[in-house]
């Protein structure tokens, strides 16, 4: 068995738990699944199966797509719904739909974040929930991550209450926290606020329509057709460049060997795909750190026994 499953996941869960399921589901334990999703998240979860376990960190390096909700005056330990109440005030006034466009448009693009305390990044060997459960706030490293697009899912031109929500759609690079984000857009806006809700509609190529519940892979299984789950391990890898190569040369790819960068790769400064005739991804490439010119694997995904 090997592929990768786009599954819808569900509140309540967290990633961890996601991929216990199925591996009791498709009865393996080569199971691993694209990145951390809070458990009040639900939405597109990515799970490689079998040999595209190697190929996982490609998807979480991808971009990511999200619809959000921020809430206005409150604000919460860890940031969203589910946190213990920290802050809690009246808005107060009314908010003009301009007001909010101009925010999000000063948020879009690269911008600077600290996680937030209740996550899983760890300082000095331990996970900054560790802290934050045993009552401790220390102090986390800022980084900067990419806002490709931040869009107000919301038609009214004025926005007045207590509390005030809206929704939001926002694409972004890999180590955004939208439930950061969502505080920010409140700090902006002069007021407490936090994450009220939050779907992941797209993980690189993967989106909300690609995904499938944990009861229509069980029923897959069962009818013995789960091969249709499995979306194949090249489609982890849609988003790098591609390099489509001869037989004699994948040869050499398949053993690990160096290889000269082709011109027009020669820009290139991230991973590429080096691809059998018939589109079969073999090896991930990239450029040797110390040699200019050349190129080593940074990981074979096939060799001839597994062709």
């Amino acid at each position: 068995m090997e592929g990768i499953i786009p599954l819808f996941k569900p509140a309540g869960l967290t990633s961890h738990d996601c991929v216990f399921k199925l591996r009791k589901i498709l009865k393996t334990k080569k199971v691993g699944h694209t990145g951390t999703l809070d458990p009040d998240v639900t939405g597109v979860l990515p799970v490689c199966v079998g040999r595209a376990t190697k190929v996982a960190e490609y998807i979480t390096d991808a971009g990511k797509a999200y619809e959000g909700e921020v809430t206005l005056g409150i604000s919460t330990e860890t940031e969203d719904a589910s946190g213990a109440i920290v802050e809690e005030i009246q808005v107060g006034r009314v908010i003009s739909r301009e007001e909010i466009l101009s925010v999000l448009e000063s948020l879009t693009g690269e911008i600077v974040q600290v996680p937030p305390m209740y996550s899983a990044v760890k300082v000095n060997g331990k996970r900054l929930y560790e802290y934050a459960r045993n009552g401790q706030e220390i102090e986390r490293p800022a980084r900067k991550v990419n806002i490709y697009s931040l869009e107000l899912l919301d038609s009214r031109t004025e926005f007045a209450d207590e509390k005030i929500s809206f929704r939001f759609r926002a694409e972004c690079s890999k180590g955004t926290y939208i439930r950061t984000l969502a505080v920010m857009i409140g700090e902006r806006l002069g007021y407490p606020a936090h994450m009220s809700s939050l779907v992941r509609t797209r993980s690189a190529s993967f989106s909300l329509e690609d995904c499938l519940t944990f009861s229509d892979i069980a029923e897959m299984m069962e009818k013995g057709v789960i091969e249709k789950a499995l979306r194949p391990l090249e489609s982890a890898l849609s988003h790098l460049p591609k390099y489509r190569i001869s037989d004699t040369l994948a040869e050499k790819v398949k053993n690990g060997m160096r290889l000269p960068i082709p011109e027009q790769f020669m820009d290139v400064d991230g991973p590429i795909a080096m691809e059998s005739r018939d589109g079969k991804a073999l090896a991930i490439y990239s450029r040797h750190p110390e040699k200019p010119g050349i190129m080593k694997p940074v990981k074979v995904l096939r060799n001839d026994r597994e062709l």
